[in-house]
């Protein structure tokens, strides 16, 4: 044995997991950009626009999405 040689450090993910990770979080940022927003200057006026169908069922159902898509990049096979 040769003390001199040393193991190449592994990756715990490969190439593909690493993308589908940033698709993932990148349908998170969309979600939670979505969400941003739909306050009034004036606190006594009541603004409709926080109940915007965006705010409530869009932006929460891209940031599920996304953290769907982050359990499947952790859980794929690298080597596939």
């Amino acid at each position: 044995m040769n003390k001199n040689t040393q193991e190449q450090p592994t990756f715990l993910f490969g190439k593909k997991n690493y993308i589908i990770m940033l698709i993932g979080i990148f349908f998170i940022a969309i979600g939670f950009i979505f969400m941003v927003g739909g306050g009034s200057d004036n606190p006594e006026v009541f603004n409709e626009e926080i109940y915007n169908w965006q705010r409530i069922r869009l932006a929460p159902t891209l940031v599920i999405i996304g953290l769907a898509i982050e359990i499947y990049a952790i859980l794929a096979d690298p080597k596939k």
